[in-house]
């Protein structure tokens, strides 16, 4: 299964996923699709989906988890 940031991108930027369906050439549904997680994107897919948010395909897409936001913006603590 390929993981996601898209929703997320998308949110930021206040896009609907007709907007986005529209910038990289494919339909509304296969962005919900991507987003669910049930559609793995070709490479050329991915690839315009990164430059629509001017991010890697590693930021926008990875084989594990991504770890929840709020983990990563949480403070670090020493000792920890």
């Amino acid at each position: 299964m390929v993981h996601n940031r898209i929703a997320l991108f998308r949110a930021e930027r206040q896009m609907s996923r007709k907007d986005l369906a529209e910038l990289v050439g494919v339909n509304p549904q296969t962005i919900g699709f991507l987003e669910r997680g049930s559609y793995s994107p070709s490479v050329e897919l991915a690839l315009k989906l990164a430059a629509v948010f001017r991010v890697s395909v590693h930021q926008l897409f990875s084989l594990e988890p991504f770890p929840p936001l709020a983990d990563q913006l949480a403070p670090r603590r020493e000792g920890t």
